[in-house]
């Protein structure tokens, strides 16, 4: 029998384990002590994945921000003002009934000149934005007349100048002139042909729309200055210049379009004549009314502007410096110095100055006018012939 040794109590294996459970319990104790917070202590920040999303988030919406407001005011300053635009005292801007604008740009004009012009006309709503935009594009605007469709975005609007698009050609047809000369005019600038113009000018379909009862629209296409895009329709070409003309003459007498086409066509004609026999304007309603005064006597209007143009645009012949009395025996109906009463139709286009005193003649008992001044364009008015003649003599013998 085996004795224990004196001074140590007897341990059982469960003695063990029961301790090694007491270390067990204690370390277990202690780590989940460990675990829990400590009173006082912060808590615990986020971690970085969670800050970078927020960081990403703010960058996200300040984007989207700063993207809306210039999106917006792209759109705002691109777009066109509220105002009604209006055209620049100088006409190189020029708006016809609040949609059609003529644009000049003017040979080596800078951007931002055609920017202010633009802004003081109304057509765009800052000149600054527009600088902004030629600086961006880098590339030079086109001198040239420009026709455009307002209202335009100045984005468009610079579009159009740079590719040189929508580039009139200026034509300027004079007072007095033919449908022959207009033609040439034209074919030299490059809107159309002689041949097409001519063609457009005596179709009865537009002779019809305007109640033209003449075989052509010679003197109803008002003399001014235009602006044409190349290679234009002849038919259109010839419906603007009618247009202006009965625009004009409503301006000159409101009642003139309630005339009937017979009446309108008489007073045209005499226009037409006035337009190539007056020098000074003072003098040419008092022309008209010596014109009408032979046609209420019955006496012929002996008119040497008719005789020209039997000379010229009948016979094909150049303008001559002086008529003889060969010329005035030419047989034409368009010789009023044979054939009484008026010519067939107008002899040239009349302007404004023609067409007033057609429809609003001298009152007078004048039967004649002679040329005394050549120099300053004056005529002489006599009542009767032997008057007439002495003027004639007077004005010989004072060249003497």
């Amino acid at each position: 029998m085996k004795m224990n040794k004196p001074g140590r109590p007897k341990v059982s294996d469960g003695g063990k384990y029961n301790r090694h459970d007491d270390r067990m319990s204690q370390n277990n104790g202690t780590r989940k002590k460990d675990k829990a917070p400590k009173a006082g202590a912060e808590p615990r920040k986020p971690g970085f994945f969670r800050k970078f999303v927020f960081f990403l988030i703010f960058l996200t919406g300040t984007a989207i921000f700063f993207l809306v407001t210039i999106l917006g005011g792209l759109i705002y300053f691109n777009g066109a003002p509220t105002a009604a635009p209006r055209s620049l005292p100088d006409n190189s801007l020029r708006v016809e009934g609040d949609s059609v604008l003529y644009l000049e740009v003017r040979k080596g004009e800078s951007a931002w000149s055609v920017g202010r012009r633009l802004e003081e006309a109304g057509i765009i709503r800052n000149r600054y934005f527009w600088q902004l935009v030629s600086r961006l594009g880098r590339e030079y605007i086109k001198s040239g007349v420009y026709r455009l469709d307002i209202p335009l975005g100045q984005l468009e609007i610079y579009r159009i100048l740079v590719e040189g698009a929508q580039m009139l050609s200026r034509v300027t047809f004079p007072e007095g002139a033919t449908l022959k000369k207009y033609a040439r005019i034209l074919e030299e600038a490059g809107i159309c042909g002689q041949a097409e113009f001519l063609a457009a000018a005596s179709d009865p379909a537009v002779r019809a729309e305007y109640h033209v009862p003449g075989e052509t629209m010679e003197g109803y296409l008002y003399p001014d200055t235009y602006f044409f895009p190349l290679n234009y329709p002849a038919a259109m070409a010839v419906r603007t210049m009618a247009g202006t003309f009965f625009g004009r003459l409503e301006e000159i007498d409101p009642d003139a379009l309630e005339l009937s086409a017979a009446e309108l066509e008489r007073r045209v004609i005499v226009a037409s004549i006035v337009e190539r026999e007056y020098r000074v304007d003072e003098e040419a309603p008092l022309m008209a009314g010596v014109f009408y005064n032979r046609l209420e006597t019955g006496m012929a209007l002996q008119s040497c502007a008719t005789v020209e143009y039997v000379i010229t645009e009948i016979q094909g012949r150049p303008h001559p410096e002086v008529l003889y009395t060969k010329d005035t025996e030419i047989r034409d109906p368009y010789n009023t110095y044979l054939t009484p009463g008026l010519p067939p139709g107008p002899i040239s286009a009349p302007g404004r100055v023609a067409l007033d005193a057609a429809f609003h003649p001298a009152e007078s008992d004048y039967l004649y006018f002679r040329l005394v001044d050549p120099q300053a364009g004056r005529h002489y008015f006599a009542r009767t012939l032997d008057d007439h003649i002495r003027a004639g003599v007077l004005y010989v013998k004072g060249r003497g």
